[in-house]
């Protein structure tokens, strides 16, 4: 019993800073506290049921593993615990979310057991995380004439474990929260000093904004107990710098849902907003969690008599209010409408159309965006295994096509990689695609909520569709303090059996590769048509195009090599004439930012890709450029290259 003895000395530490105890993700643990729950005289009997129900870490954690086998037991009558039942120990299966749990249910589900097998087929009629191997067994189980897995699969046809949810609330009332004024940085949300504590959820939620905040935040709860608090920056944009998964995951620990009563601090569905919206990043990141981004619109320019903003003494446009979203106002999301109201419902504030768009309440229905994606390919494979048209139950992606309009850069990249379009189709920015991803990047700071997000999904191998993958170690190799020398070497063993290149050989094999992650994946990039989805908002490439992600993205694209989003609209930034040699390239970027302001006024990159046409740019100038592109938040950028360069650059 030393595992459980030291559990209990760490949960009397994290008492000293007000922590619940840590949520169990050891199968070793596990299995010393089974052994204390069916010894009915044990004096640890009791917290040990409390952690085996309420505090094991679902998906492919040793723990959950350890509780699957555990519960099948009890199920199928083997062991007899008189606090959970048959039923009670199947509803616990159903919060599992996949991998050994999925596989206890289709062993029940696929027994001979008529009872049992049909209780376990209700349950799994319910569950979306399902991969080769489980579906491999369905399909084996019903063309051997199980009508079980018969009665399975004509409800995974119809996609009832999404259409059986309960559609979103059509009012959503809201009190406000102004977290900031001015653009709002993940970092406020998330601080990457405390990089270290991310994947422990409830510690990290304690350095989010500032603890006066998070006071605030819960009074406003307590006095507001039917509304959701939304997370505002006023006169600025929420989210900017980076997609961090873990700011996310710290507002929907404070003012979302509970997931599940059996799954420890994991929250959804929370709700922020900003006067000029959400970074796009970051907005990707809002929609894992199922979560709702508002662009508020609530400060305007004020223009003159002939219609130009005025400008004050620093040169910037005078900004007028339409209306309050001070802290403590209460305010009505309409989700039919599409609209922002007043407290009453009766004043129409602004139109919300773009954040509830077919998709986004589909992301909202089901939880998040991981359910449907995993559904999506779930309702397919049991259309094509009964041999039905498939009828899907998701909403049509949004398909954009111009005739006889050519294609940019990026248009072209999505289209050549585009999954489950109609041959000989042409589509433009605007569309929802399903696209190919061919590099993957772990950035150290986020990847143990990468592994974690991996574990969650029942994922545990590296899709055979990614063309490369790497785990770095860079921001952890400048600060080697206990704790990366704790998190690391857990985070680059993982990351190594998944499939990926580490940074750090778990056996020591070879030396630490402390490069950062963009230049690594610069340098394993070698195909201008490359997707590249890589977990820091710097990731851009020289070739191909490349995405910053949130933890959770790039998990998703770790284990099925896909992503799913709307293709963006361009910039095209064209280079002419001579670089002059006293100048460094540094100096041309500046250069782009200050005509792009004296051209168009505001910020015209944002949440696009830039596309840069200069055709003799190098991969290191390339680099550069694509580098600082993500300062000026766009969503991407692309370096069009001549053949010659491109091999120079090789």
């Amino acid at each position: 019993m030393n595992l459980y003895r030291d559990y209990l000395n760490e949960i009397n530490e994290r008492k000293k800073q007000d922590l619940q105890p840590k949520p169990i993700d050891n199968g070793d643990l596990i299995k010393e506290i089974i052994l204390n729950i069916q010894d009915e005289t044990n004096i640890n009997r009791k917290d040990s049921l409390n952690f085996f129900i309420y505090n094991t870490l679902p998906g492919t954690t040793s723990a959950a593993r350890e509780k699957s086998k555990f519960l099948k037991k009890i199920i199928s009558g083997k062991i007899k615990i008189k606090e959970i039942s048959k039923s009670f120990a199947l509803e616990l299966l159903s919060h599992m979310k996949g991998g050994p749990s999925v596989e206890v249910l289709l062993d029940l589900a696929l027994s001979d057991d008529q009872s049992t097998a049909k209780d376990a087929a209700k349950i799994l009629k319910t569950q979306v995380f399902l991969y080769e191997a489980d579906t491999t067994r369905l399909k084996n189980a019903y063309h051997d004439g199980n009508l079980i897995a018969l009665d399975i699969l004509k409800s995974y046809a119809k996609a009832e474990f999404y259409t059986n949810l309960p559609d979103i609330n059509e009012e959503i009332k809201v009190v406000t929260y102004v977290a900031g004024e001015g653009d709002i940085s993940t970092d406020l949300l998330s601080p990457g000093n405390q990089a270290h504590s991310r994947s422990d959820r409830e510690l990290h939620g304690k350095c989010m904004i500032t603890e006066k905040a998070q006071a605030e935040i819960k009074k406003l709860q307590k006095e507001n107990p039917d509304k959701s608090v939304m997370l505002i920056a006023e006169k600025g944009t929420m989210g900017v710098g980076s997609s961090r998964m873990s700011g996310v995951n710290n507002v929907a620990l404070l003012t979302g849902k509970k997931t599940s009563p059996y799954i420890p601090f994991v929250n959804n569905a929370p709700i922020v907003a900003g006067t000029n919206g959400i970074s796009p990043i970051f907005l990707t990141t809002v929609g894992v969690t199922g979560g709702i981004g508002i662009d508020l619109k609530n400060w305007v320019k004020k223009l003159d008599s002939d219609g130009n903003p005025i400008i004050n003494n620093d040169g910037n446009p005078v900004l007028e209010q339409k209306y309050s979203v001070e802290t403590g106002t209460i305010l009505n999301i309409n989700t039919k409408n599409k609209k922002l109201y007043d407290e009453n419902g009766k004043e129409e504030l602004v139109d919300i159309s773009s954040s509830f768009n077919p998709q986004k309440k589909e992301f909202m229905k089901a939880g998040g965006s991981y359910a449907i994606v995993f559904g999506k390919k779930l309702q397919s494979f049991a259309s094509e295994t009964l041999n039905i048209n498939l009828k899907s139950a998701y909403a049509p992606s949004k398909e954009v096509s111009h005739k006889e309009q050519g294609l940019t850069a990026v248009e072209k990249i999505f289209n050549a990689n585009a999954v489950g379009v109609e041959p000989n189709s042409t589509l433009h920015a605007g569309s929802d695609v399903r696209a190919k991803v061919n590099i993957v990047g772990s950035q150290d700071t986020t990847g143990l909520m990468t592994a974690q997000e991996l574990e969650s999904m029942a994922a545990t191998t590296i899709s055979p569709t990614v063309d490369g993958a790497y785990q770095s170690g860079c921001h952890t190799a400048s600060v080697w303090d206990s704790k990366a020398q704790t998190n690391t070497p857990k985070l680059m063993k993982f990351m190594h059996d998944f499939g990926l290149i580490t940074g750090r050989d778990p056996k020591g094999i070879y030396h630490a590769m402390t490069d950062v992650i963009h230049k690594v994946l610069n340098d394993i990039t070698v195909d201008d048509w490359a997707i590249i989805i890589g977990g820091d908002s710097h990731t851009r490439m020289s070739k191909g195009v490349a995405f910053g992600a949130d933890s959770g993205t790039v998990a998703l694209a770790l284990a099925t090599g896909e992503v799913t989003m709307p293709i963006p609209e361009s910039v095209k930034v064209t280079f002419k004439g001579k670089m002059s040699e006293h100048l460094d390239f540094r100096d041309v970027v500046h250069a782009t930012q200050s005509q792009m302001l004296k051209q168009f006024g505001d910020n015209v990159f944002q949440g696009r890709v830039i596309e840069v046409h200069t055709g003799t740019l190098l991969a290191d100038q390339a680099f550069t450029f694509t580098d600082w592109t993500a300062e000026m938040k766009a969503k991407a950028s692309i370096c069009i290259s001549n053949d010659s360069t491109l091999i120079e650059s090789l």
